[in-house]
């Protein structure tokens, strides 16, 4: 076998702010592997490193992508232990590649075109009235379910804007589900979910940042809203740590990112884990290319899901690679009508 990977930036159509910034392009890498005796069929995986949250952001990364190669091709096994982004390319090239180099990772309804999966509408931070614009869209595209991006502008003005909102769109007509993304601390927290739970929020998402297990205790048995943990589950591999975790913080969801949070395989662990507890929880996108959200997709639909999912980031980029994912009201789709146009890449094999 051999390996090579590539390095793509993603162009935002509009900027993406959340408490930690606005990206205005995101860097991801593609990894390709092939049989040298049929070079022309190969499978491909995303490996979607998202700068400034990933555990494996560090300068290693390349390297450590060349490595992979190299042993790949000497049929030598790689620790990716802590290189969660590269381990769910892996993954899904293998899974690809296994199943005719078809870009089908899970041969299932989804990947034939059988199956819809329920998403959320994600509206990104900006002034109280481009939030306002931005939901309103959502609702006019069909969306029932909302995901807001809150805790960079004035906390007042978005409590406005959510209640403008719920004058507008009961609770039985629109489900609101907030991402603080850290942007709250151990001081003001439960002010705000307090005043947050009179407009009818269904969760909030990392409410203060992540690593202050018993104060996020604290918040999870005290919150009137019932607390999701994102970030909190970032760069933590170890079983015995993520029950302890969850033991320790016993929070009402959890939040998985497969490219942040070792791949399909450490996604799953993480989901048994939570189902002890009672925990539950759902999918969610770290905002890779078509390419990284077709195996999200085929994955989250092995999981039997009734909830709608993190998964509709496919229209936020200029230069997305063109595939059969489509979006139809709240629901993200395969068209198998519509194939793959992979672009020219400038591929590295070590």
């Amino acid at each position: 076998m051999k390996a090579a990977f590539a390095k793509y930036t993603l162009d935002f159509i509009n900027p993406a702010g959340t408490s930690r910034g606005t990206l205005l392009k995101k860097d991801t890498y593609f990894l390709k592997i092939w049989d040298e005796q049929c070079p022309e069929r190969f499978g491909i995986g995303e490996c979607a490193l998202f700068k400034g949250l990933s555990a494996d952001d560090n300068d290693s990364y390349e390297p450590k992508l060349r490595e992979l190669c190299r042993n790949i091709a000497l049929g030598v096994e790689t620790d990716l232990a802590e290189y969660s982004s590269i381990q769910f390319g892996l993954e899904t090239a293998i899974l690809d590649f296994s199943n005719g180099c078809r870009r089908v990772c899970f041969d299932n309804d989804f990947a034939r075109g059988n199956y819809q999966i329920p998403i959320n509408g994600l509206v990104w931070m900006g002034t109280k009235d481009e939030m306002i614009a931005r939901i309103d869209e959502k609702v006019a595209a069909g969306f029932h379910v909302i995901k807001l991006k809150i805790g960079a502008i004035d906390f007042g003005q978005e409590l406005e804007m959510i209640s403008h909102i719920r004058s507008r769109y009961s609770g039985s007509d629109l489900t609101i589900r907030v991402d603080a993304n850290g942007g709250f601390t151990p001081g003001n927290v439960m002010e705000r979910l307090n005043r947050l739970a009179e407009y009818s929020i269904h969760s909030i998402e990392q409410p203060i940042k992540a690593g202050q297990w018993e104060q996020m205790a604290e918040v999870c048995d005290k919150s009137p809203i019932p607390v999701a943990l994102d970030e909190e589950l970032i760069g933590i591999t170890n079983p015995m740590m993520m029950m302890s975790l969850l033991r320790t913080i016993r929070p009402h969801y959890i939040i998985l990112k497969p490219s942040l949070m070792g791949g399909f395989a450490g996604s799953t662990e993480w989901l048994k884990m939570a189902a002890q507890f009672g925990i539950g929880g759902w999918i969610t996108s770290a905002l890779e290319s078509n390419i990284g959200l077709n195996a999200l997709a085929q994955w989250v639909t092995t999981l039997q899901v009734r909830i709608p999912q993190g998964l509709g980031t496919g229209a936020l980029y200029h230069n997305n690679i063109p595939s059969p994912l489509c979006q139809r009201a709240d629901y993200l789709c395969s068209d198998p009508n519509r194939g793959w146009q992979l672009p020219e890449f400038n591929w590295i094999t070590e």
